[in-house]
């Protein structure tokens, strides 16, 4: 049998789509590209914005095509199966919760375990799934539920796996990664199960996903000293408008974000900090949108990631007054974009002469390595020598393009 496996969206999808893939591999499935007529092909959709509706449809439509008998999963299939069920051909819905037997419909009932497997030289470790925070805008609680969280020494064992098939680094992610062992009881916090990590795994390279601003707390930013937890931080910031915020249902405000960040580059100033910001929400004027620009400049960002607001039906952004005009928001995003250049080459150029270690995820055709750095930083190594998913630490000669040039020191 050969499977096509397409992912979109977060980095959940992606761990998820990675364990399937992995448990077909080792179950004698072949995994093939949608070109090589697959048998089947699973899609793993997103629903975050309109965009990736759209980009969920088009897949489907594109593995119909393909003559393959297409099963769909993910959050905008569970949302919107009325959709996906409109287009013709061979198409069957997985729900969200039942992704896991997708292994099961494909290898024939044999009985599906957790089996670590990835194809990127940084395999994604799902640690948590769901969400109980109601932002306005958001409909992925709706399409995960509520957060829940997998057991420590699930995600113990995963990383000893992974280090047993040679990678360095483990991403570990969820859907409010934050919220990490809330609903266990008794109670445990996202350090807890980082301190145990530490303690009973050697896995060189530890990073967290993103993780919200108020969710950080003195433990969090103590452990960040710790030499095998990644030098980077993504925390989501959305507007620096306190009445957006409010509307956003985001529970911080300005001061509390800028309190965190300078604790946090104050402690560690080597460290990379992105963020996520949404240009025009509801309601977001030129003072409000100057207010974000003005916020985000002031920050020690080393990179933005931008998305224009995207209505999402039944959420109370959809209905909120005042929306904002798609002229507007485009220019908006261009001219965050124009920010994050900024805020990126600043953060690069502080790089050249420091010593950072790699995780080596590819070959270029200059013979030369590219990989990703503790700091989350695009480096491109002048040796060809290294296998995939070795760990190699290079001094840093300067900049080409969007990456660092780096010059080997030694192989771990």
């Amino acid at each position: 049998m050969k499977v096509t496996i397409l992912t979109l969206g977060c980095k959940v999808n992606q761990a998820e789509s990675a364990d399937i893939e992995g448990n077909l591999i080792k179950h004698g499935i072949t995994i093939v590209g949608l070109s090589e007529k697959p048998d089947y092909c699973v899609i793993n959709t997103c629903t975050v914005t309109a965009k990736s509706d759209y980009q969920s449809r088009q897949l489907v439509r594109r593995a119909v095509k393909a003559g393959a008998r297409v099963i769909v999963t993910g959050c905008y299939s569970q949302i919107r199966p009325e959709e996906i069920r409109k287009i013709e051909g061979e198409v069957d819905i997985v729900a969200n919760a039942n992704k896991s037997q997708i292994i099961n419909i494909l290898s024939n009932n044999i009985k599906s375990k957790r089996l670590c497997f990835s194809l990127r030289s940084r395999p994604y470790v799902k640690v948590q799934d769901g969400c109980n925070n109601a932002c306005t805008y958001c409909i992925v609680p709706k399409a995960r539920g509520r957060s829940r969280s997998v057991n420590i020494s699930e995600v113990v064992n995963q990383a000893i796996e992974f280090e047993k098939e040679g990678y360095h680094e483990i991403v570990l992610t969820g859907i409010h990664l934050g919220s990490y062992g809330f609903d266990f009881f008794p109670k445990k916090k996202l350090s807890d199960l980082i301190i145990t990590l530490l303690k009973q795994t050697t896995i060189q390279r530890i990073r967290l996903s993103s993780i919200e601003v108020n969710e950080i707390d003195n433990d969090i930013i103590d452990l960040l000293h710790e030499k095998r937890l990644c030098k980077h931080v993504h925390i989501p910031l959305q507007s620096g408008d306190d009445n957006i915020l409010k509307n956003m249902n985001r529970k911080y405000t300005v001061k509390d974000y800028n309190d965190v960040i300078e604790k946090i580059k104050n402690k560690i100033p080597n460290i990379a900090i992105g963020t996520d910001v949404i240009a025009g929400f509801p309601g977001e004027g030129d003072k409000e949108y100057e207010n974000t620009k003005y916020f985000i400049d002031s920050l020690p960002l080393s990179y933005i990631h931008i998305f224009p607001f995207s209505s999402r039906p039944h959420t109370k952004a959809s209905q909120m007054p005042i929306q904002i005009a798609s002229a507007v928001k485009k220019e908006r995003v261009n001219d965050l974009k124009l920010l994050h250049i900024k805020k990126k080459r600043m953060y690069m150029d502080s790089q050249i002469h420091e010593i950072l270690d790699v995780i080596i995820e590819e070959k270029d055709n200059d013979n030369c390595s590219i990989g990703t750095s503790s700091n989350y930083l695009k480096i491109k190594v002048y040796d060809n020598c290294f296998p995939r998913k070795s760990q190699v630490y290079v001094s840093i000669s300067g900049i080409e393009g969007d990456v660092l040039r780096g010059i080997p020191i030694s192989k771990l």
